[in-house]
């Protein structure tokens, strides 16, 4: 499978990048303007948040999408029926966040999104014009004032032994946004199937991005971008015992967009969170 790693500040980036995602669904960029530090400071933080009792004051409230997501209430993903292994805390500019933990993720959120931008900016202009003509608006028009587009920092427990039969860390998915921009998560696990439907280990580096194109972008290029299969696995051995951070964050278009002649960008997200069993 032929994921391409591409260093960001190369002329070439754009048009490597979206060959990429054309032909495997995923991109890796190195040399990006988000700061490992700033990964690293936020993974340790929300760690702590995480293994604290703290967490449960900020548990979601039905009909919102913002908080605290505990592994009870945790997705299944579509066609499965047993919960992934899980929980997570749904970042907007909007929403709820502890004081404590809130400058530095809105940073984050910041810097992710204008990046984000721009590698959509990059497959705007590298979409061939026979499946542009297809877009209801140019693809970076689709997420101006959106309000939608969420930063997810999720928590992969450690594994007690304990987990009921079937259940793993994330299911077989895809995603349903327009692009998820991943920083290297701080243990390995992540895994994309290929064509030929074997699995393949995504690279756990420091430093790097992991960028994946999402549901709502294959619906309105027609399939001409495909949203790839992809899927946490649970760890072996000593691993089992640790932590697993990671921090997506799902570029989503504002509810209007018009996606295809079946979806707008409202109904779709909706009738896959249902599908979810988070509404």
């Amino acid at each position: 499978m032929n994921v391409q790693n591409v260093d960001y500040t190369q002329p070439d980036a754009a048009e490597r990048f979206v060959q990429s995602l054309r032909e495997t669904g995923f991109g890796v960029l190195r040399n990006h303007p988000i700061p490992a530090d700033l990964v690293s400071s936020i993974y340790r933080n929300w760690l702590a948040f995480f293994t604290s009792e703290e967490k449960h004051r900020w548990r979601y409230d039905q009909g919102r999408q913002d908080g605290y997501f505990p592994p009870d209430v945790s997705e299944t993903a579509k066609g499965h029926s047993v919960k992934d292994l899980k929980e997570y805390y749904h970042v907007y500019p909007w929403g709820r966040i502890p004081d404590s933990l809130r400058d530095d993720i809105l940073d984050y959120y910041r810097r992710a999104n204008e990046v984000a931008s721009t590698l959509l900016g990059w497959v705007e202009s590298q979409t061939p014009a026979d499946i542009a003509l297809h877009y209801s608006e140019p693809l970076s028009r689709m997420i101006e004032d959106s309000q939608q587009t969420l930063l997810r920092v999720l928590h992969y427990p450690p594994l007690s032994g304990d987990e009921q039969p079937g259940a793993v860390r994330a299911a077989a998915h895809e995603d349903i946004n327009l692009l998820t921009v991943l920083p290297a998560a701080n243990e390995p696990g992540l895994e994309v199937r290929g064509g030929d439907g074997t699995w393949h280990a995504v690279p756990c580096d420091p430093g790097q991005l992991v960028i994946n194109v999402g549901d709502m972008l294959q619906e309105a290029s027609r399939g001409y971008f495909p949203s790839t299969t992809h899927r946490v696995t649970n760890p072996r051995g000593e691993a089992r015992l640790h932590s697993r951070l990671s921090l997506p964050l799902f570029l989503h278009p504002r509810p209007e967009v018009v996606l295809s002649e079946r979806h707008t960008a409202d109904t779709y997200l909706k009738e896959r969170l249902r599908e979810l069993g988070v509404i």
